[in-house]
């Protein structure tokens, strides 16, 4: 046995006897015995109860099997795969309503990506970053609009679920934003001409045309998102949600999160659900 793999093996046997022999893919295993509070332990032992809402592509019930599915879901599986607990449970409730859930410890993680807020700060923790999904322009398949940056929207017909950051924005920088219910609409409205362009997540796209590879649309990738629509409209890394006294839990979840992304894990789940690696990091800002 190398040196590597006999360090493997005791930091393995150190945390949990549950560490599963694939854990060998990586080059760390959890090592978090000795940072304070038993919660990491406590989850290993007895599981973990995850709570999740219902927002495909993000995580959702399969009708047919009753299996929870969906990126977040998978990521999460994963991490607490390299943690080393293996007994998960779900629970499935309105997003509004899984912070209390959190916070009474009806659930033990928010597992329906949740970004961070000042008024979330002060009720609960995340874990570091899991993956990105970001704001993108789509027009009709045909359109001849000539677009090189957000900016460009101004003046223009653009869509976007009303009440939503995009609408929001798109308001501030003066552009003529059609509010609509929700994405069925959105399709609508740019299949129908009703609007110029639509401004959505680009893993609801995703969706879309996973969905429906033929509809007519196109996506504008490769525009710079403006620095204010990750740090002041809700498009920074998409975290998961934990109790602020469960810190070595924190702490592993954190360093889960992080060598399963390392692996290829996350990458081979964004694939799965029509992402791609655009969606593990930040996607490239405007200059200021």
């Amino acid at each position: 046995m190398s040196m590597s793999k006999r360090v493997l093996s005791v930091l393995c046997v150190a945390v949990a006897a549950s560490c599963s022999l694939s854990a060998s893919a990586y080059e760390l295993g959890p090592s978090f015995e000795k940072c304070g509070d038993d919660s990491l332990i406590q989850f290993i032992k007895d599981g973990v109860t995850i709570g999740i809402t219902s927002a495909p592509p993000h995580s959702f019930l399969d009708t047919a099997t009753g299996k929870a599915q969906g990126v977040d879901v998978e990521i999460n599986e994963a991490a607490l795969k390299w943690m080393g607990i293996t007994s998960i449970k779900y629970e499935v409730s309105p997003f509004g309503q899984l912070v209390p859930a959190l916070m009474s410890k009806r659930i033990d993680v928010i597992g329906t990506n949740i970004h961070v807020t000042p008024d979330r700060l002060k009720a609960i923790s995340f874990t570091g970053p899991s993956w990105w999904y970001g704001p993108v322009i789509v027009l009709p398949a045909k359109s001849d609009l000539a677009l090189t940056s957000f900016s460009d929207l101004k003046g223009k017909k653009v869509g976007a679920v009303v009440g939503s950051a995009a609408d929001e924005y798109l308001r501030k920088i003066g552009a003529d934003s059609v509010p609509l219910p929700g994405a069925e609409q959105e399709i609508g409205a740019l299949t129908s001409g009703r609007v110029d362009a639509v401004l959505e997540d680009d893993v609801t796209v995703a969706d879309w045309v996973k969905s429906n590879p033929s509809l007519p649309i196109k996506q504008l990738k490769d525009i710079a998102v403006p620095q204010e629509m990750i740090t002041q409209y809700g498009y920074g890394y998409a975290r998961y949600g934990l109790r602020k006294e469960d810190c070595t839990f924190r702490a592993a979840y954190t360093q889960a999160l992080a060598e399963v992304r390392g692996s290829g894990e996350v990458s081979a789940i964004l694939k799965k659900y029509g992402l791609g690696n655009r969606n593990l990091f930040l996607f490239p800002l405007e200059k200021n």
